[in-house]
Formats: C-alpha cells, sequence, structure tokens
C-alpha cells in the first residue's frame, strides 16, 4: 500500500513532486511526461521576493479556510503569497470574516466551495479577490504544469 500525505511542492520532505514518482513507480507504471514538464515549469517559476498575505476560504456556512501545514499554503507561499491563517493549530480552520489577522489578498478557489464573482468576494471588502481554479491550488498531479502557468498572474490582482 502506498499513502500520500503531500504538503509541499518542493522541498526535503512531502513534497508533491517525489510523491507522485514513488506512487507510479510503486504502481509499476513509467514516469510520465506530464509530470516532467510540471518539475521544470515550476522550476522556471522565480522564487517571488515581494510578498503579499491572503486568507484562502475554502469553504462557506460555516466559513472555514486554509490554515497550518498545507499543499494549497505550500503552493501560495512559493508564489509569493503568505497564509494570515498559518498559524492557526488547524489546517482547515474555521473563521469569522470580520475577525480575521491582517492580509491583503482573499484567494477564493471554485472547489471545494465554488466561489463566484457574486458569492465571496461581499464578505472581504475591504481587500481584491482572485477568483482561481480550485484545482490548481490543491490537485497535485498533471495540473501542477497548468498551476505554474496561471497562478502567478491570477494571483496578482
Amino acid at each position: 500500500m502506498h499513502v500520500t500525505d503531500v504538503r509541499t511542492l518542493d522541498g526535503p520532505r512531502d513534497r508533491a513532486f517525489g510523491s507522485l514518482a514513488r506512487l507510479l513507480a510503486a504502481c509499476g507504471l513509467d514516469r510520465p511526461g506530464w509530470l516532467d514538464e510540471a518539475e521544470a515549469t515550476w522550476a522556471g517559476v522565480p522564487v517571488a521576493t515581494a510578498r503579499r498575505r491572503a486568507v484562502g476560504p475554502i469553504w462557506r456556512r460555516p466559513w472555514m479556510a486554509v490554515g497550518s501545514d498545507t499543499f494549497t499554503g505550500a503552493l501560495l507561499a512559493r508564489l509569493g503569497v503568505d497564509n494570515a491563517l498559518a498559524a492557526s493549530p488547524d489546517r482547515y480552520p474555521r473563521f469569522d470574516p470580520a475577525d480575521l489577522p491582517e492580509h491583503d489578498l482573499v484567494v477564493l478557489p471554485d472547489e471545494p466551495y465554488e466561489f463566484t464573482a457574486d458569492d465571496g468576494p461581499e464578505a472581504f471588502p475591504a481587500v481584491p479577490s482572485a477568483l482561481v481554479s480550485g484545482r490548481l491550488l490543491t490537485w497535485y498531479g498533471p495540473s501542477l504544469v497548468e498551476a505554474a502557468r496561471t497562478l502567478p498572474a491570477a494571483l496578482r490582482v
């Protein structure tokens, strides 16, 4: 049995690329071209020096967001977006939009909750919202290629 517990994009522990390669090898499968493409594409994404601080809701009713030690948080950090709720003891804490730590961006995915221009941004009127594909933030696999190519621009709102 092979269990994945991916919490980082790259780095020494629990990383997406290494875990995917081990999983495919454990299944007796050849390394697919998309995995090489994903690694090469992310290697070409410069590590952001300008930092933003964001809240990343994943659900509404009740409000829940990306907290500590998550793949999504690591991927955003690689793109220069620090998680305002990273200090939470919970990986997916509940929160009140009126009682959040300082942040200058809200990242609203279309899954697992489908945030839209009319459902989500209004709860955070003082900061810009980036509506993004949840697949690009949370799925580690072939979507990593598209994530590296589209998320940097999408987060510059």
